[in-house]
């Protein structure tokens, strides 16, 4: 069964409500019909309702089943500015409604205030509005404040580990990041393969060097960082630093790496920095035919995520569907 689709099956009929900030942006009205055609999906489109429904009308898309708000007239402004000032001593009230009607904040404000399960953004603005809306408004979740992003790699077979679905991280927001951040990003991803990919991830965190094969700061960066996710996250297999043959290959294991608690059957990886992961999922896409489904961002008190500017409908559908089965699970 194509993994989407899986994903699909699992989240129809629970009612999940997710937001779309860009209600006016004709692909994500044509997703919010889909989500209810398919069942997928309670959604709220964010804008001027007169606008949203003209481009509804000129796209020939019924909204029935589809929350429309403008968040500029919501009479929940106010109460989604105090939610937000409580705790903080460097924002009045009045300002912070002046923030949450913005239709990026608004929507981070729903989940934070329980009124939605997912907020799906990022067709029209760059991913840092996302992170900033996500982290300012909904928060993270507890013990992390590293926001990152994993590839859900789906191979045409399995690899010498035997996984055929895998994850990534983090290939496309932290440049380079340090020893703590390495471990929140490990954690949040171990995290979310437990939940995507149905079973107890192995998380490798790779290196060009196994187990003190070689010395140097960013070897040790991997050591650190290793040490600290199985503080975090002691129910999780964590293992680095790891060469990737170490990480995948049970014959390189046995010999490089005897005692790893991986043994070579990696499924979840993560890059000392952004040039390897980067490179290491178009790699693999390209090279090894795998499908790269992401990036899906994580680490938030509850799931939010970006798209690309140049996504499709079915892009933005499956990302709900993605989200969907993270919030079921959990992370």
């Amino acid at each position: 069964m194509d993994l989407i689709q899986k994903y699909k099956d699992i989240v129809r009929g629970r009612g999940l409500r997710v937001v779309y900030p860009e209600g006016n942006d004709e692909r994500l009205i044509r997703a919010a019909a889909e989500c209810v055609r398919e069942n997928l999906a309670r959604p709220t489109l964010l804008g001027k309702p007169d606008e949203i429904a003209q481009k509804a009308r000129e796209a020939g898309v019924a909204l029935n089943g589809v929350q429309v708000l403008d968040p500029g007239a919501s009479d929940k402004v106010t109460g989604y500015a105090e939610l937000y000032v409580k705790g903080r001593d460097d924002m009045s009230v009045k300002v912070a409604a002046r923030l949450v009607r913005k239709p990026f904040a608004f929507g981070a404000m729903m989940l934070k205030a329980g009124d939605a399960d997912l907020f799906v953004g990022g067709a029209t603005v760059p991913t840092a509005i996302v992170i900033q809306a996500a982290s300012l408004c909904a928060g993270f979740e507890p013990g992390i404040s590293t926001p990152s992003s994993f590839f859900l790699m789906d191979c045409p077979q399995a690899g010498p580990g035997g996984a055929k679905q895998m994850l990534y991280a983090d290939c496309a927001i932290n440049i380079s990041p340090n020893a703590r951040e390495l471990a929140e990003i490990a954690v949040c991803t171990a995290r979310t393969a437990k939940s995507l990919l149905g079973r107890e991830p192995k998380t490798a965190l790779l290196s060009f060097s196994t187990h003190g094969s070689a010395s140097h700061a960013d070897a040790e960066k991997v050591i650190e960082a290793t040490k600290l996710a199985r503080e975090m996250a002691p129910g999780f297999v964590f293992d680095g630093e790891l060469q990737l043959d170490s990480a995948i290959s049970p014959k390189v294991a046995a010999k490089k790496c005897p005692d790893s608690p991986i043994a070579g059957q990696a499924d979840v990886f993560i890059f000392p920095d952004l040039d390897a992961g980067n490179i290491a999922y178009k790699l693999t896409q390209y090279f090894g035919g795998a499908k790269a489904i992401g990036p899906i961002l994580q680490g938030f008190a509850k799931p939010a995520s970006d798209l690309s500017r140049g996504a499709s409908v079915e892009d933005v559908v499956s990302a709900t569907a993605i989200l969907g089965v993270m919030a079921g699970k959990g992370t």
